[in-house]
């Protein structure tokens, strides 16, 4: 059974080779003088050193997983130590995640031109392109989730039980190496175990475990399941931990896994000094306040990259969210729910989070499955005959003409003085 309950033409036709052509000029823009600046700028100045340290089996950065480091750390030990290895992972990875998104909007709603359209919407969203040209743990992250929800959808997609249960071994395996980047996503990871539980019991009623052959994946048990999207991802995680395994000293061991967690919660709750840049989720959504990750001269001229969203899609975005809990409860669209969702546990878990200090790219999946929304809603409007039509087009196209506009300073383009930042600085709570 479908996600999307619509049935128009352009279901049939899969957009691949659009969201290929998007996914490749995206990437070529954030490889396209990704070594610039040529030195650390904003959080490099900690993951690059730890993932150093890793390299030596020296323990650093202990507050986060291990994952992501050893990409950054494995680039550097075959490219050496230079800007280039130290962006390359994080670069490669907003590419694949980008693909992946594109490819989990198709297989959840089966719509021709609002995949094309969510697509282009993260790729122009700001947060995606700047994270992808930064050495950070964040968009290995988020990259790997798009890679398991896409192959979740993919399976429950999937005509025959045995290409369903690859799907699910390979949603687990990057379910498990995303927490194993950083945690920050866990709510969306732990989805598609919880939808395939709730669509399970919405088909066969309380009683579902024992019912062969019952969906949502014809031949996939609830035990089986639980393994592929349960106890697999986490196997995975924990192998990510095996380098501390082999420190000479804080060495970690094999049984230790309580112990480890209780060591970072306490490490991640012991940041609490006042950051000029701490912002809160009610901030994130209207896209209040972003962050400076450089804003200097180097590399022989004035640089800036900032960390914002695109203010049309991000606000109209917002307005989709709303407009999804519509279409959810009185249209049914179940495509909707899905990302709206996705949303909500992602904003949520920051919302009751205890953690002391919060930044804005915290936002990057919220941020992302929020595009997706947005595609959703652009495309219910887009072949109305009233000014409607007109508010999808302009919408869209504003947001593509904004990712040009806002280009030079979401990249570190030479600007031409120090004070020609203000150009793109519209409210006061960005600077």
């Amino acid at each position: 059974m479908p996600f999307s309950r619509q049935n128009h033409a352009q279901t049939h036709h899969d957009p691949l080779g659009w969201c290929l052509l998007i996914v490749a000029a995206f990437q070529a823009l954030v490889l396209w003088r990704l070594t610039i600046p040529s030195r650390y700028y904003f959080d490099e100045v900690h993951y690059v050193p730890a993932a150093l340290k890793l390299l030596e089996l020296i323990p650093a950065n202990r507050e986060h997983p291990l994952f992501a480091k050893e990409v950054i750390a494995a680039a550097i030990h075959f490219l050496g130590d230079k800007p280039l290895a130290w962006r390359i992972g994080p670069a490669l990875f907003g590419g694949l995640g980008l693909f992946a998104f594109a490819r989990l909007v198709w297989h959840v709603t089966h719509l021709r031109r609002a995949t094309v359209l969510a697509t282009a919407l993260l790729a122009t969203n700001f947060m995606w392109f700047v994270q992808s040209r930064i050495a950070m743990l964040d968009m290995i992250a988020a990259g790997l989730c798009m890679v398991g929800l896409w192959q979740f959808a993919a399976a429950w997609r999937a005509k025959r039980t045995g290409l369903a249960r690859l799907h699910l071994i390979l949603s687990g395996l990057a379910l498990g190496l995303s927490l194993g980047a950083k945690w920050s996503g866990a709510p969306a990871l732990a989805m598609p175990g919880l939808a395939f539980l709730a669509m399970r019991i919405a088909e066969t009623g309380p009683i579902f475990i024992g019912k062969r052959g019952a969906g949502p994946i014809r031949g996939i048990s609830m035990v089986e399941a639980a393994l592929w999207l349960g106890l697999f991802p986490i196997a995975v995680y924990w192998a990510t931990f095996i380098p501390a395994m082999f420190y000479p000293h804080h060495t970690l061991s094999p049984w230790g896994f309580v112990e480890q967690h209780e060591l970072m919660v306490r490490l991640q709750d012991s940041v609490k000094k006042p950051h000029p840049y701490k912002t809160y989720w009610y901030q994130w959504i209207v896209d209040w306040r972003g962050i400076w990750y450089l804003f200097q001269n180097v590399d022989g001229a004035h640089r800036g990259v900032v960390m914002i969203g695109n203010p049309m899609a991000m606000i109209a975005g917002l307005l989709a969210f709303f407009w999804s809990i519509w279409a959810a409860l009185f249209r049914r669209r179940r495509d909707v729910l899905f990302f709206a969702v996705l949303y909500f546990v992602c904003v949520g878990m920051w919302a009751v989070n205890g953690k002391p200090v919060q930044f804005y790219y915290h936002y990057l999946l919220p941020g992302a499955f929020l595009m997706a929304l947005l595609a959703l809603g652009l495309d219910s409007l887009w072949d109305r005959r009233d000014r409607w039509r007109l508010v999808a087009r302009w919408v869209f196209g504003l947001s593509l003409a904004l990712f040009v506009i806002f280009y030079p300073i979401i990249s570190g383009c030479p600007l031409p003085f120090k004070d020609a930042y203000n150009a793109w600085m519209w409210l006061p709570s960005w600077r």
